[in-house]
């Protein structure tokens, strides 16, 4: 009877191993860990596909038999699964994440603090922070405006309604003179090349780790490779506000065509 069973369970490992090296299938999968559990990327890097989490830890990927599942992202550490023949059976997987942990040598400044809270803020020689409410006048409580962007607001802009004021004997001259010398464009220009290295900073920071392992570059070439996306007309419609799998996208078509450039111009 024992001889049996194992007859059979290898029949079925035989058959799922035959059919999983056929086709492609699409599982779907759960990552558990104590941090937050969206947007961490889950790349096959046998088929060079990739997808990424829900707010649940949820994804779903198309995978076979013997490829290999690598978990990436900012709080875990990397990880990497190999798809066996249960995967392919239940068509689902569960992953456990360990925390990332970057651990600093022990440097003591100062006081040491106790824990004690009332005692920590009487050893402390910290001064609160004064705001506007302390001096009992009105204050600004929106998003702090970047230095081009005040720049811009105290150039200010001219508009043909401006010329009215001639009629009562008082028009902005400031918005008039930028106008007329070009330097509210430049201004405008300013502005928006600043947001556009803000975007390239972001996106860089998130997903060179997770982009890198499936795409080879020089480390000479990465940031010029970063540059040429952002130069792109459709850089800040691609990657604005978007997931990263959507920027992942587009920037995989970027790396398309900044491959090519390299082999023509190496010819």
């Amino acid at each position: 009877m024992k001889n049996y069973t194992f007859f059979i369970l290898g029949f079925v490992g035989c058959f799922l191993s035959t059919k999983g090296h056929a086709q492609m299938i699409s599982i779907k999968g759960q990552v558990k860990g104590a941090d937050d559990l969206e947007n961490i990327h889950v790349i096959n890097k046998s088929s060079k596909t990739f997808t990424i989490t829900n707010k649940n830890g949820g994804f779903e990927i198309p995978v076979k038999l013997h490829d290999t599942l690598a978990f990436s992202s900012i709080q875990y550490s990397v990880l990497e699964v190999v798809v066996d023949a249960t995967v392919i059976f239940t068509k689902q997987i569960t992953v456990n994440l360990k925390a990332q942990i970057n651990t600093l040598d022990e440097v003591v400044v100062g006081k040491v603090l106790t824990g004690n809270l009332i005692l920590d803020v009487g050893n402390s020689e910290a001064e609160p922070e004064i705001n506007f409410y302390d001096v009992g006048i009105p204050g600004y409580m929106g998003k702090r405006k970047t230095k081009a962007e005040r720049d811009l607001f105290e150039a200010g802009e001219f508009k043909p309604k401006m010329l009215l004021g001639l009629l009562g004997g008082s028009v902005p001259l400031n918005p008039i003179i930028n106008g007329l010398s070009g330097r509210t464009k430049k201004l405008k220009e300013n502005v928006a090349l600043e947001r556009n290295q803000a975007l390239l900073t972001s996106v860089r920071q998130r997903l060179s780790t997770v982009f890198f392992s499936e795409h080879p570059l020089d480390e000479d070439n990465r940031m010029d490779f970063w540059y040429f996306c952002s130069e792109d007309p459709n850089f800040e419609t691609r990657c604005l506000h978007k997931t990263d799998v959507e920027i992942l996208t587009f920037v995989n078509v970027k790396y398309l065509q900044y491959t090519k450039n390299q082999n023509t111009a190496s010819k």
